[in-house]
């Protein structure tokens, strides 16, 4: 697989490296997670995983849970979403831009 068929997706993670990962992968849980949280304000992000799993195809090859998560740190890490101050579980939500 060439490096432009990968993406480096880092995490917030304090002392954890990021890894790289499947463009087609990555673009396929990052696209059902925007949808996911364009179409709720929050989610619980244990709800997440499930969530993704039903905006996709019976044929994703990997662990859903494991790439969600994955995506969900690097899509923290570049701004994109955010976990919800003050609230206990972890909800996310989009970053509002300004």
């Amino acid at each position: 697989m060439a490096d432009k068929d990968k993406i480096y997706a880092q995490t917030v993670t304090p002392g954890k490296e990021g890894i790289n990962i499947s463009r087609s992968k990555y673009e396929t849980i990052f696209n059902a997670i925007m949808e996911i949280l364009s179409e709720q304000r929050e989610i619980r992000f244990k709800d997440l995983p499930r969530a993704v799993a039903n905006k996709l195809e019976n044929d994703f090859r990997g662990s859903i849970p494991w790439y969600t998560t994955t995506i969900k740190l690097h899509m923290e890490h570049q701004g994109i979403i955010e976990r919800v101050p003050k609230k206990s579980p972890q909800y996310l939500r989009l970053i509002q831009k300004k």
